[in-house]
């Protein structure tokens, strides 16, 4: 019984606007750290993605090709 009081206390003061911003504002730097952190990461996973979706796409054309469809390619 006093578990669930404490945990709904816990969840009224969340909920409160001015402790939401206070929350935003003291986790903004470690967020904005770690984004730094991993963005040659996500560089590199867009290189891989557009290089992936080139040769799909020379494979797409290849097949087509072979077909007939797109002869004159």
């Amino acid at each position: 019984m006093l578990k669930d009081t404490i945990i709904q206390e816990c969840l009224i003061i969340l909920k409160r606007d001015d402790v939401k911003a206070e929350f935003k504002n003291i986790l903004a730097p470690f967020i904005e750290l770690i984004i730094k952190q991993i963005y040659p990461y996500l560089y590199l996973c867009l290189i891989f993605v557009i290089i992936s979706f080139l040769l799909h796409l020379g494979i797409f054309i290849l097949l087509l090709r072979n077909k007939g469809i797109f002869s004159k390619i």
